[in-house]
């Protein structure tokens, strides 16, 4: 489906604007998942004065949806109504080191240009990002971290746009981390954030990315169509282990399967539909809820309204 071209009304709201709006794009093509319906309007903005200016200057009745490099994200088959903003690396991908032990890095680095920026520099740390397939804005956010780190050990601080166009900044503290997300306000839009780590030997650092990335090869299906870890670790417990007791390693909805090698893994076979992926996460988190009296709660975001029909697991 598509929705209504709202683009030109925005342009001749918005004369001074630089970046570039698209309107339906399909989101399939910006997603790790390949699944999934359009934007009414994607918005790429050139830099951060021209997000503040969009901002500023957009009817307070369209909805506003952030993306980053679509890793950890279900856009549903219905698309998404309203703007879709993406930070793009030519205006918010640079990663460089501003200080002995910091390093500066715009809201759609990658995750893992970051810790190579840092071990580059000498700054010990950081080498978790590493292994996490994302982008700044959304470690941010959901305060990623993986083999022991997390973003709350590192953060010095962070800057973004509020809905309204202003420039804020937030503190570590101010940003309120908890497992796996933060308590800042959730219309701000992150554009970058500075991270304090520890000078250290170079080499050293590589070798810690190193096993980083080994154990990443051989327990993670890195090569298929995935959004990483579906859900987060419940108190005291690891959810690869309560999915697989559960009965649902390799369980499949359509083209949608829980990984065989990590089965905290949604994967897209080929031809699976947003549905699919999301019906197969939800009768997952039923059978876990059945079997063990645990509810899983999903780390992938969601986005977007539902089309398809469901399919019955197999």
């Amino acid at each position: 489906m598509s929705f209504p071209d709202i683009t030109p009304d925005l342009a001749a709201r918005m004369p001074k604007l630089r970046g570039r709006m698209i309107a339906n794009q399909a989101m399939a093509e910006l997603t790790w998942f390949r699944a999934g319906g359009v934007a009414q309007v994607l918005f790429t903005p050139a830099d951060e004065e021209d997000l503040s200016y969009f901002l500023a200057h957009l009817d307070g009745a369209h909805d506003v949806t952030v993306v980053g490099v679509g890793s950890n994200l279900i856009v549903r088959d219905g698309g998404v109504k309203g703007v879709v903003i993406r930070l793009s690396p030519r205006g918010f991908g640079q990663a460089r080191k501003v200080a002995p032990d910091q390093i500066e890095a715009g809201a759609a680095a990658l995750d893992k240009r970051v810790a190579e920026t840092a071990a580059d520099a000498g700054i010990g740390g950081l080498e978790f990002y590493f292994g996490i397939p994302g982008s700044i804005g959304g470690a941010l956010r959901m305060n990623a971290g993986a083999n022991g780190g997390e973003t709350k050990d590192v953060l010095a601080f962070a800057s973004g746009v509020r809905r309204d166009g202003e420039l804020v900044v937030y503190s570590n503290e101010e940003m309120g981390f908890a497992y796996r997300k933060s308590s800042a306000p959730a219309d701000v839009i992150f554009t970058s954030a500075v991270f304090r780590g520890k000078r250290d030997d170079a080499a050293i650092i590589r070798e810690r990315m190193a096993a980083v990335q080994e154990h990443r090869e051989k327990a993670q299906p890195i090569r298929e169509k995935t959004g990483g870890s579906t859900f987060k670790n419940p108190p005291g417990h690891s959810a690869w282990k309560i999915i697989d007791a559960a009965g649902c390693r390799g369980l499949r909805v359509g083209g949608a399967m829980m990984s065989e090698m990590h089965c905290n893994f949604l994967i897209n076979t080929g031809d699976a539909t947003a549905a699919d992926i999301e019906n197969l996460g939800e009768e997952v988190r039923r059978r876990v809820k059945e079997h063990s009296g645990i509810e899983l709660e999903w780390e992938i975001k969601r986005i977007g309204e539902a089309a398809s029909p469901s399919r019955a697991p197999n």
